[in-house]
């Protein structure tokens, strides 16, 4: 029984850290680029979608498809990004502890 009350604080704990893991990942921005830094997009912790920067110069109309393409690309970047922090930050809060294959935060 000793065993099950120090099992049922560990996941108590854990459930803690989860919690301000989350928080700390809401709270982040994570920046993702593509055309040598022409397109920047900034994410939320979330991945929504909160700025994007582009250069005056790929403003041209016969550059737009090539222009869609490095937002899409600059977007992937940052949410690669975000996905990666996130694991960081989840290999944190667990403690190293192996989790089963593709689990993910609830967002």
């Amino acid at each position: 029984m000793k065993n099950l009350a120090s099992l049922m604080k560990q996941a108590s704990q854990m459930q803690a850290k989860m919690e301000a893991m989350q928080t700390k990942l809401e709270g982040m921005t994570i920046e993702g680029s593509s055309g040598a830094g022409k397109v920047t997009v900034v994410l939320s912790g979330k991945g929504d979608m909160r700025s994007i920067r582009i250069d005056p110069a790929l403003a041209d109309p016969e550059e737009m498809e090539m222009l869609q393409d490095l937002i899409v690309a600059a977007s992937a970047d940052a949410r690669h990004k975000l996905d990666e922090k996130a694991a960081e930050e989840m290999q944190k809060a667990t403690g190293g502890l192996n989790l089963p294959p593709g689990f993910k935060l609830p967002f």
